[in-house]
């Protein structure tokens, strides 16, 4: 089953991300016939694989959502090809708790940033889907890394955004989004967030510049947006 799915999954530079067997905490939808889930195993990608098969394919990269669009179609057809149903980061609301998910299924944690940090893909890393199996399968023992960033003394991602936007109460937005505006935040957009950048961890699954502006850019328009619904712009 795992070695099935993991083909189906290869030709869009995705992977098995772990699984695990949900609990009623974990907040895991039934199927449509009200069965409960079994399992489930998380799908997603790490460095710059995924990136390469999207550029490949070719799709509208000026669409409004030019990645889901390319990534659903394929995470749906391998999905039905192990006889599984998949549930997306934006189903909802509500929303499903990917990185609640994430955390069962492998030694993710939430990093300084707020963002769940891989002891070896680091930041560079996202979950594109859940795939949820009637059946309670077989899965490996439960990877009990700790979160890399309890070695890392200097945390030089807190010191390596321009405006601060990372602290002691979370992050700024509003601080965020006026640098990435600005001239003096091309940098960030053009070659992804500094405070990301600057994590020592992972750095083989670094984007290449191409994805991250493509993903900052993403990022920049969610961001306008959001202030606009808050006010804020």
């Amino acid at each position: 089953m795992m070695d099935r799915l993991a083909a189906a999954l290869r030709p869009a530079g995705l992977t098995i991300r772990g699984g695990f067997h949900p609990e009623r905490r974990d907040r895991v939808p039934a199927f449509a016939d009200g069965t409960p889930a079994g399992t489930v195993v998380m799908i997603g990608n790490a460095g710059p694989a995924m990136w390469q098969a999207f550029s490949a394919a070719g799709p509208d990269v000026g669409a409004d959502h030019p990645l889901d669009g390319w990534l659903e179609p394929l995470l749906r057809a391998a999905a039905a090809a192990v006889g599984a149903e998949p549930v997306f980061p934006k189903d909802g609301p509500p929303y499903p708790p990917f990185p609640q998910w994430a955390q069962r299924a492998e030694p993710v944690h939430v990093s300084p940033l707020g963002i769940l940090i891989h002891p070896e893909y680091g930041l560079w890393h996202a979950y594109r889907a859940a795939f949820l199996f009637t059946e309670t399968l077989a899965l490996p023992p439960a990877d009990t890394r700790p979160s890399p960033c309890l070695s890392c003394a200097d945390k030089p991602c807190l010191g390596a955004c321009p405006v601060a936007a990372f602290g002691a109460d979370g992050f700024d937005a509003a601080a965020c989004a006026g640098h990435i505006e600005a001239p003096a935040g091309r940098d960030c957009v053009d070659g992804g967030c500094l405070a990301r950048r600057a994590c020592p961890v992972g750095r083989d699954y670094l984007y290449a510049p191409p994805q991250a502006r493509f993903h900052m850019e993403k990022f920049r328009a969610a961001m306008r947006r959001h202030l606009a619904a808050e006010g804020g712009v």
